[in-house]
């Protein structure tokens, strides 16, 4: 079975029924904390190949019933997986619709909801699993770039629920629903900075190289009609 380039509705509710069924009883994922998982993957330092990434999903290994059920199963990974890699290349505003982060939201996400109401914990808590897979890579990406601290500091208010203060000894500050609405809101662009700086990071540079050096007893390149070691390689 061809994995499709992105999922339909009917794909991602196929999808986040094996999800319930056969990874979230046994410590995997559900299908919000494996969107949030495979966009770390799509924007992070390296690529992981997809038989290591795929393991984790499930907490144990699945039984199948039979070899035609795995292959649909690792094609409906595989076009997340596809899905994820689009969505990654746009921005808050012009992301198209079907390619918009799968997290669970309320039937009306703007009217006032219970601070309690955790939206975009599990998409948070995936997208740090992805980072573990490259921890090193990760961890020497936010060192060399400060910018990236705010990203993964909205996130982990979202997986945590919570703001540390600035002074460790002061209590943390929950956030709101109406905060964990506006970080959710901003996932699009914050992929896409990201994947623009992987896309940076990745390409390969042609080294700059020194324009050759006149003999000393040339013409000088300058017109001046003296020798190079007279005039400007003086």
């Amino acid at each position: 079975m061809k994995a499709p380039t992105t999922l339909d509705d009917d794909q991602i509710e196929r999808l986040a029924e094996l999800l319930e069924q056969r990874a979230v009883p046994f410590k995997g994922f559900n299908l919000e904390a494996l969107d949030g998982y495979l966009s770390a993957l799509a924007v992070g330092p390296e690529t992981v190949a997809f038989e290591q990434w795929q393991a984790p999903v499930w907490g144990m290994p699945p039984r199948w019933k039979d070899e035609d059920e795995r292959v649909q199963v690792e094609a409906l990974l595989q076009g997340h997986w596809n899905m994820v890699s689009q969505r990654v290349r746009f921005g808050d505003d012009d992301l198209p619709d079907h390619l918009a982060p799968l997290l669970w939201l309320p039937e009306e996400p703007e009217a006032e909801n219970d601070d309690e109401l955790d939206v975009g914990r599990d998409w948070a808590f995936g997208f740090f699993r992805g980072v573990e897979l490259n921890e090193i890579a990760w961890d020497q990406w936010l060192d060399e770039h400060e910018w990236m601290d705010e990203i993964f500091a909205l996130l982990d208010r979202l997986a945590s629920g919570e703001v540390l203060a600035e002074d460790p000894t002061q209590p943390a500050t929950p956030i709101s629903y109406r905060e964990r609405l506006e970080i959710i809101a901003g996932l699009p662009g914050m992929l896409a900075d990201l994947h623009h700086h992987r896309i940076e990071a990745l390409t390969p540079r042609e080294p700059l190289r020194r324009a050759d050096t006149p003999d000393r007893n040339a013409p000088c390149p300058c017109g001046s009609g003296k020798k190079y070691k007279k005039c400007c390689g003086a």
